[in-house]
């Protein structure tokens, strides 16, 4: 399913994780509230790039913190709506963000299930999943893409050691700056 970047033009879509992608991702816990939240430098740089690229750039993130009982939704409300206020600050872009508080690892929305890429492109009736891709840090966001259909492209910001090359990723950078510099 591998692409090259070249194919990439104004109509496509950009899905991007988000803790370990944007963010820091807490090791063994929840990034709870804005305070806990802390942008990549490097992320900061590269949506504006991005923005430019992708015609839709939606986030799709499991959120089992909310699950737990850990935060509410109105705790990711605030930090999601922090987020996307500094994003757009620095030039970048973010049309959708949808999550999933779901606890069971087998529910349709819950990464790596492609229930979160089908309510955008419900949201989105223009996205053609061929002409999309994934961006993550985890295998299960890799999963996701290809269960969507998805390219994907893997980021070793926090999971270095996953094996490349890989029959579900399609590149690999160490960060998202790297990969909207390639493109």
């Amino acid at each position: 399913m591998s692409f090259q970047f070249s194919d990439i033009n104004p109509n496509w879509t950009l899905f991007l994780d988000r803790d370990g992608v944007i963010n820091v991702e807490k090791n063994e816990d929840y990034v709870k509230s804005w305070d806990e939240f802390e942008f990549y430098k490097e992320s900061l740089l590269a949506l504006p790039m991005l923005a430019n690229k992708f015609k839709t750039i939606v986030i799709t993130t499991n959120q089992k913190g909310i699950g737990r009982g850990l935060m509410t939704h109105t705790d990711l409300a605030d930090i999601h709506t922090n987020m996307i206020h500094r994003i757009n600050q620095v030039g970048g872009r973010i049309d959708e963000i949808f999550y999933c508080a779901d606890l069971e690892n087998d529910s349709p929305n819950r990464k790596p299930q492609p229930g979160m890429a089908l309510q955008a492109k419900s949201q989105f009736p223009n996205i053609n999943f061929a002409e999309s891709i994934m961006v993550g840090n985890r295998t299960s966001d890799m999963h996701f893409g290809r269960n969507a259909g998805l390219h994907t492209v893997f980021l070793a910001t926090t999971h270095p050691e996953t094996a490349f090359p890989n029959a579900i990723i399609d590149y690999r950078f160490d960060n998202l700056l790297a990969f909207a510099q390639a493109i």
